[in-house]
């Protein structure tokens, strides 16, 4: 779990926070899961389409939410929800998901094995 304060330099012109911006902490989430769940170095290869739910404002608490759905040999599919929360607020809103594909390298950055527990 990553969590964050949206910030108005994360802002896109409408004054809405940038797309972008989110898509790169849901990463940041998920190399953490795959790293844990590798054991050791993961690189992002895929990501499935994402929808945008709710915008975040400057100022909204955003929350990142992961976990392994999926693993093969050497890859890992995680699934990554974002929420929002006003400053002021005990409300959650989801903003978006999206699941990230994974492979777990070694230090030549080639492709490794998953530990036997994880696959």
């Amino acid at each position: 779990m990553v969590r964050t304060i949206a910030m108005p330099a994360d802002t896109n012109p409408a004054g809405d926070i940038f797309g972008g911006w989110l898509m790169a902490h849901m990463d940041l989430a998920a190399g953490n899961v795959a790293t844990r769940h590798a054991r050791g170095r993961a690189a992002t290869v895929a990501v499935e389409a994402m929808s945008f739910l709710s915008p975040v404002l400057v100022g909204d608490e955003v929350s990142f939410y992961g976990d392994v759905v999926s693993s093969g040999r050497t890859s890992m599919r995680i699934h990554i929800e974002a929420w929002r929360r006003a400053r002021e607020g005990d409300d959650m809103v989801k903003v978006t998901e999206a699941t990230f594909t994974f492979v777990a390298i070694d230090d030549d950055r080639r492709p490794r094995p998953l530990p036997q527990t994880a696959q």
